[in-house]
C-alpha cells in the first residue's frame, strides 16, 4: 500500500512557542500516559493517507541510496548519515548508504523545488499542487500486506529548504517518519512530528517513540490495542531503566546536535 508523508510549513507564533515551551519545562513528555498517547497519535495514525490503526515498520534492513540532483554531495551525504547512524543506534534495526540504486529500499533526493513539482506531478497527478501547496519536503512509503514497510522515497527540494531554513530539518523528519512514525501531530510535544514545534532535531520524546515502535515485540500489522499494551510494557520498562528521565540527554548525544550547536 502506497502511503504519502508530507512535511508542512507551519510558523508557530510567539504564544504557541510559549504555551508549548511551558509544557516541555514542566517534562509533561516523560509521563507513561503522554507517552502512551504521543506514540498512539504518531504509530497508529496516517495524515494523508488510509488510516487502518496498524503498526507500519521494516522488518528488513534499510538501504539508502541517494540521488544528487544539485551540487554540495559531500555536505548533504555527511549530514544524512549522520542521522541514518543515529537512527540505528536509538532502533537497534540496521539501516546504511548504499552505492547502487539496485541495493537501496530507499530512494532519497536531494533536488530543486521545479523538479520535485515535476516529479510529484507524474506520480500524484491532480493532487500534486493540493499536496505541494502545503508542503516543503517529500515522503512516500509503501507496504505490503501485512504493514511491513518494504520500499520508501524521500525528496527535497534544497534550494526551498535551504531558504526557509529547513534542510536539516527536512532530513531529520522525513527520515525518521519512513521508519513507521508516520503521522503528525500538534498534540506531540516537543517532536519534529508537531508542525508548531521549534525543534529541528529528535527531541527526547521522539527517541522514547523510536525506542517503543522497534522493541523486539512490537510487531508490523497489530492493531490499537495489540499495540498499546506491548506500548505500556516498554514504557515501564524505559522508565524503570532511567531511558525516560535520560532520554533528551542520550538523543543529544548525536553529531548533529554539536554541529547545530546543541552541544
Amino acid at each position: 500500500m502506497f502511503r504519502l508523508l508530507t512535511k508542512t510549513l507551519v510558523v508557530p507564533s510567539l504564544l504557541n512557542i510559549l504555551l508549548l515551551s511551558n509544557v516541555y519545562a514542566g517534562e509533561q513528555w516523560q509521563k507513561p500516559d503522554f507517552i502512551l498517547n504521543a506514540f498512539s497519535e504518531v504509530a497508529l495514525k496516517n495524515e494523508y493517507g488510509p488510516d487502518d490503526g496498524r503498526i507500519k515498520k521494516w522488518q528488513a534492513p534499510i538501504n539508502v541510496w541517494i540521488d544528487h540532483q544539485v551540487g554540495d554531495q559531500k555536505l548533504h551525504e555527511e549530514l544524512l548519515l549522520w542521522h541514518i547512524n543515529h537512527l540505528a543506534d536509538i532502533t537497534g534495526h540496521p539501516i546504511r548508504l548504499v552505492k547502487r540504486r539496485q541495493q537501496a529500499n530507499v530512494h532519497f533526493t536531494f533536488t530543486q523545488f521545479e523538479k520535485m513539482q515535476e516529479s510529484a506531478r507524474k506520480q500524484l497527478g491532480k493532487k500534486a499542487d493540493t499536496v505541494l501547496y502545503s508542503t516543503l519536503c517529500l515522503a512516500q512509503v509503501t507496504t505490503g500486506p501485512n504493514n511491513q514497510i518494504n520500499q520508501a522515497r524521500i525528496t527535497i527540494p534544497v534550494d526551498q529548504a535551504r531558504m526557509h531554513g529547513k534542510l536539516i530539518s527536512c532530513i531529520v523528519e522525513e527520515m525518521t517518519q519512513i521508519l513507521g512514525l508516520v503521522n503528525d501531530s500538534n498534540a506531540v510535544y516537543p517532536s519534529i512530528f508537531n508542525d508548531r514545534t521549534p525543534d529541528e532535531l529528535l527531541s527526547g520524546l521522539d527517541y522514547l517513540l523510536l525506542k517503543i515502535l522497534y522493541a523486539p515485540a512490537m510487531h508490523a500489522g497489530m492493531n490499537k490495542n495489540e499495540a498499546l499494551n506491548i506500548a505500556r510494557t516498554v514504557i515501564d520498562d524505559l522508565i524503570a531503566s532511567g531511558e525516560v528521565s535520560q532520554a533528551w540527554k542520550t538523543v543529544s548525544s548525536g553529531k548533529l546536535y554539536e554541529i547545530m550547536g546543541y552541544r
